[in-house]
């Protein structure tokens, strides 16, 4: 493990923020460089135990999809080297895991879509019959594809605090009306370019996250991560089954380690044993493997 990047160290530049997976600094007033260290974050507590390569991972993944969708929506890449923004002694860093992105107005909504009946969807539709307050069909059993992907936005909370799912008319009073359509459109376009995409490599894209941002002249561009296993919730196409859970090419092999183990969910987080760490990093691996070729 003498590989992994808990958390980077640029000196050459100023540090803007530190997420839970991210640091992010500023390189000028147009741009800034984005580092993807190997933190891991379940229930949105950071583990103290780093994954090999998942920065290197993450990057290559949201890499891959930044440029296949960039036919539905520009996106926050310049094309810029991170090498180039860095000190020499700074590179290995950055080398695999770092992007050079535009500057430009995030978004405070997290829109996220669901294509498949799961997770906090599928303990909210048990209980009303519907999801994030949207309607659906009577009957539907746990990891049903859904009639339609699903919109259902969420706020962005704080390292260390929970996000919390709102609805469309809470949606569009943040971003307004304008702002909420044209993100619940781009979100869901993407998502189904991108589900139908991964099916032909033999994943179900069950849901997945999306972040946005504005430029100066207000053009909606896609930032942060697209379409990775830390946003996104990969199942192999050949155990899918209606009913059931499936195993999943994404940190829900943490969650549920984490589960079973007892703890309560709050921080500080447990250290992962190693053969956790060794099947998590792998599970990773295997979904760029799959997704890029």
């Amino acid at each position: 493990m003498s590989d992994t990047l808990f958390a980077s160290s640029i000196q050459s530049l100023p540090l803007i923020h530190k997420g839970k997976v991210r640091d992010i600094y500023a390189i000028d007033d147009k741009r800034m460089l984005i580092v993807t260290s190997d933190r891991l974050s379940a229930f949105d507590v950071v583990l103290p135990t780093p994954i090999p390569d998942k920065g290197r991972v993450l990057t290559a993944v949201a890499d891959f999809w930044f440029r296949k969708l960039a036919h539905i929506l520009p996106n926050q890449l310049t094309g810029d080297a991170p090498e180039s923004v860095v000190q020499p002694a700074e590179r290995d860093q950055v080398a695999g895991r770092a992007i050079v992105v535009k500057r430009l107005k995030a978004l405070p909504v997290e829109a996220i879509v669901r294509g498949y009946l799961v997770g906090s969807g599928w303990a909210d539709y048990q209980q009303t019959g519907k999801v994030c307050g949207i309607p659906l069909p009577a009957g539907l059993r746990q990891a049903d594809k859904l009639p339609e992907p699903l919109f259902t936005p969420s706020t962005k909370a704080a390292v260390g605090a929970h996000d919390e799912n709102i609805d469309f008319a809470r949606c569009a009073a943040l971003l307004g009306a304008e702002t909420a359509a044209r993100v619940c459109d781009a979100a869901i376009a993407l998502y189904k370019a991108a589900a139908e995409y991964a099916l032909t490599k033999g994943i179900i894209i069950a849901d997945t996250k999306f972040e946005f941002g504005l430029d100066e002249q207000g053009t909606l561009t896609l930032i942060d991560e697209v379409l990775t296993p830390d946003s996104s919730r990969f199942w192999p196409a050949d155990q899918y089954e209606v009913g059931k859970n499936p195993p999943s090419f994404d940190k829900q092999y943490v969650r549920d380690w984490l589960t079973a183990s007892g703890w309560n969910k709050q921080a500080p987080g447990p250290e992962l044993p190693a053969e956790v760490v060794a099947r998590t990093a792998e599970k990773y691996r295997e979904a760029l493997r799959r997704l890029t070729g």
